[in-house]
């Protein structure tokens, strides 16, 4: 189901409302292009509406283009990005990879690297659960999770967002989708980490 003769990429698959998981997303994909290997395709999923019937357009209007299967299936990693919802991933993120049965069935993602990244409201708003919930479909797919090592400084400094788990963001009482320069420093680490393990998989 690969297409071998697609130039390689990391596939930054994200859901965002405030604009805060987008950054980061971006800032990983700073860190994927520049570590050199690859380059990095941002993707989007769509909201899940309250009412069955409602329809969308089937490109957003603006930001990220939406997810489909093969982006998943021809990617050499995944980094994967939702704000945090009471703890956990976002609906429509979590709707996009329960529709991925068929992939699992196939082992279509044993083996690729991947990681994980989220933004909350509030300093406590339950990133680490956030983070750690959205691995466990990725090693059920059989991915091999990459997270953050304690030699990127910013992990020891940062008083905003930032975790071994993954990059994170925080957005505080006035909702500021801006990252914080640690924030940054280690989406973008993140990012190039990622890059590093799947070239070394390929």
């Amino acid at each position: 189901m690969s297409d071998s003769s697609e130039a390689p990429y990391i596939l930054i698959l994200y859901y965002s409302r405030s604009g805060g998981t987008a950054n980061l997303a971006r800032m990983l994909a700073r860190g994927v292009t520049e570590q050199g290997t690859f380059s990095a395709r941002l993707r989007t999923v769509p909201p899940v509406a309250p009412s069955t019937e409602e329809t969308l357009p089937p490109v957003p209007e603006e930001g990220a283009v939406y997810c489909s299967k093969e982006d998943l299936v021809n990617c050499s990693g995944l980094a994967l990005g939702s704000p945090t919802r009471f703890g956990n991933v976002a609906a429509p993120l979590k709707y996009f990879l329960d529709t991925t049965a068929d992939l699992w069935m196939q082992h279509a993602l044993v083996d690729k690297p991947a990681a994980v990244f989220c933004a909350t409201a509030s300093q406590h708003g339950g990133q680490e659960s956030t983070l750690l919930s959205m691995m466990i479909p990725l090693l059920h797919h059989g991915m091999i999770i990459c997270g953050v090592p304690y030699r990127v400084a910013a992990l020891n400094q940062t008083v905003t967002g930032g975790t071994p788990y993954g990059a994170s963001h925080v957005a505080g009482p006035t909702h500021t989708p801006v990252l914080s320069e640690d924030e940054a420093t280690i989406a973008q680490a993140q990012g190039a980490r990622l890059a590093e393990l799947a070239e070394q998989l390929r």
